[in-house]
């Protein structure tokens, strides 16, 4: 199916709205005839009969009662379309964020931060003119020409015949100087996205940027980003000056052959005033639809390659649902098993499993360290406990049932997750906090903090829980937002924690102090953790390595530097990995 069936298919599917926008069209096309008869009606009785205002006044109230009806068709066509509009970005956009939410993390690492934040949001926005003028537009320029024709047929079939052979060469031009636009914009919204991407990282990057005192360096990439953009733009304007040139020169000279044949037959009397003067009036608004559809059209172009992307991720494919899902109420409920059975998984795109027949299990209460060199597998693996992803082959058994019986709300309500760096967003430290548990009261809020060792610092901010933490947590150390992400995983209380060892990236004093916490919040907790530091290997019940995606060995730490080589060799001299 077409990108533009889709975009109408959105429209029908809005019936009262789109069922007022054809009805406002057709009276609008029809009052349009009727205006230009009434007009000549008028002229020809006062130029040729001398009739006076008396005379011609029944006329004239029917000719102002038109023209007011037709300026409420055209508010009433224009107003709907808009609505219409509002109401299918809002769908859509509704739609993109749950199907963003559904593919979930793993989706959102494959793409660039800067072009998916740019579909979600402006990309949308840029469907309005499609919705709210191109497609409007397209019911008026299919009705009223065909109507204008119909009424002109009977009274001069010359002119008539002039219209129709005419009409179709507006279109014609529209389509083949259409095609190269469509390119041109799919372009012009390729390179906006990327420069969207590249501007986020610029803002994220530019500390790094001026440490390594390369900001005039990506000043200079910056200005070639820029300059790409404003080049594919302009190839947009010169193809739509250029087209909107060609319809305008096509329906004048139209017009002009209709207003010479009428001229002469008029002054050869083979032609009434009144017929001839209707003609000339009712002749450029047979046009001007179409020449109107064609600006349209060029409006439309960006929305068009906007819903390109936008139905790109619509059509990806969700993680696979079982058919019936499992409720139970004593999930988590000591004591319980997970076993992770011959799991397999390769991220799309790739040709090498990230995970491949993975096979170990985990007691409640038990804390397992994953180990193993950058890209082993331990992210993937967590992924898919998380049911971020999910398994290609295997299973993940909770007590002998997949866990792919459970929904995955039910299945993430049991676990806390602690990454090196804590997302904590733009909001207040109440609302962080609350994510976890929308009900919890501040006495709740505050225990967790003790537990995390903020509460005298969040006390004595002037906002207390109300500070607001700012953009990327600025207004925080990094080990104070790593401490509010720890409050978060105290105040949820789950019974499963899943850890990529917050501590690997703070210095000694903070680790030690961080430690604590930390134990205190394992403490009676099954515990999955990404391990980094030698001391968390020693403290673990069990040690999984993964290499290449696959499982190496399981084990005592002590054990497995006595009985596997690969192993040792990862630990030799080391005391972080």
């Amino acid at each position: 199916m077409t990108i533009q069936r889709r975009l109408t298919r959105l429209a029908i599917s809005n019936t009262l709205l789109f069922t007022i926008v054809i009805i406002s069209a057709i009276l609008t096309g029809g009052l349009v005839i009727g205006q230009a008869w009434f007009l000549s009606q008028i002229i020809s009785r006062v130029h040729l009969e001398k009739a006076d205002l008396e005379q011609v006044s029944p006329l004239l109230v029917f000719l102002i009662t038109i023209v007011i009806f037709r300026a409420i068709a055209v508010f009433t066509n224009e107003y709907s379309a808009s609505i219409l509009s509002e109401n299918i970005r809002a769908d859509i956009r509704e739609k993109l964020t749950a199907k963003v939410l559904k593919l979930g993390p793993a989706f959102i690492s494959q793409q660039q931060a800067g072009s998916l934040s740019y579909t979600l949001t402006g990309a949308i926005d840029t469907l309005d003119a499609y919705f709210s003028q191109y497609l409007p537009q397209l019911v008026i320029a299919a009705v009223l020409p065909l109507g204008i024709l119909a009424v002109v047929f009977p009274i001069d079939v010359l002119s008539a015949v002039i219209l129709l052979l005419t009409a179709p060469l507006i279109p014609i031009f529209m389509i083949l100087i259409g095609k190269t636009t469509e390119t041109l914009t799919h372009r012009q919204y390729q390179t906006f996205s990327k420069m969207s991407g590249f501007f986020l990282d610029s803002i994220r990057g530019i500390a790094e940027l001026k440490k390594l005192g390369r900001i005039q360096d990506h000043a200079v990439q910056l200005d070639i980003v820029s300059e790409r953009y404003r080049s594919a733009t302009m190839n947009v304007l010169r193809i739509s000056f250029l087209s909107a040139l060609v319809l305008e020169l096509a329906a004048t000279l139209s017009v002009a052959v209709i207003a010479v044949e009428i001229g002469i037959r008029l002054l050869y009397g083979q032609i009434e005033f009144q017929q001839a003067f209707f003609l000339l009036v009712i002749a450029p608004e047979f046009y001007l639809p179409l020449r109107q559809l064609g600006a349209r059209f060029h409006a439309s172009r960006n929305g068009v390659s906007a819903a390109r992307q936008l139905f790109t991720i619509l059509d990806e494919p969700e993680p696979r649902l079982p058919a019936a899902i499992r409720k139970t109420s004593s999930l988590f409920t000591l004591p319980f098993d997970i076993q992770f059975e011959d799991v397999s998984f390769v991220y799309p795109g790739r040709d090498n499993e990230a995970v491949s027949h993975v096979t170990f299990s985990i007691q409640s209460g038990e804390t397992i360290a994953l180990v193993g060199l950058n890209g082993a597998g331990k992210s993937t693996l967590v992924s898919l406990f998380l049911r971020f992803i999910e398994p290609q082959s295997g299973r993940i058994l909770y007590n002998n049932q997949n866990i792919q019986e459970f929904s995955v709300d039910q299945w993430r309500t049991g676990i806390a997750w602690l990454d090196q760096r804590p997302t904590l967003f733009n909001a207040s430290i109440r609302e962080n906090l609350s994510l976890v548990q929308p009900e919890a009261d501040e006495k709740e809020l505050l225990e967790a903090l003790r537990d995390a060792r903020l509460d005298d610092l969040i006390l004595n901010l002037p906002q207390g829980l109300d500070t607001q933490v700012g953009e990327n947590a600025f207004r925080f150390s990094g080990g104070q937002a790593q401490r509010l992400g720890l409050a978060r995983a105290f105040l949820k209380n789950a019974p499963i924690l899943v850890l990529d060892e917050p501590t690997s990236h703070l210095d000694a004093l903070l680790e030690t102090d961080l430690t604590q916490s930390l134990s205190k919040l394992k403490h009676n907790r099954t515990c999955l953790i990404i391990a980094h530091r030698l001391d968390t290997v020693r403290q673990a019940d069990r040690v999984i390595m993964l290499q290449a995606g696959k499982l190496v060995c399981s084990g005592k730490h002590d054990d497995l530097l006595q009985s596997n080589h690969q192993y040792a060799a990862l630990f030799a001299g080391e005391s972080k990995l």
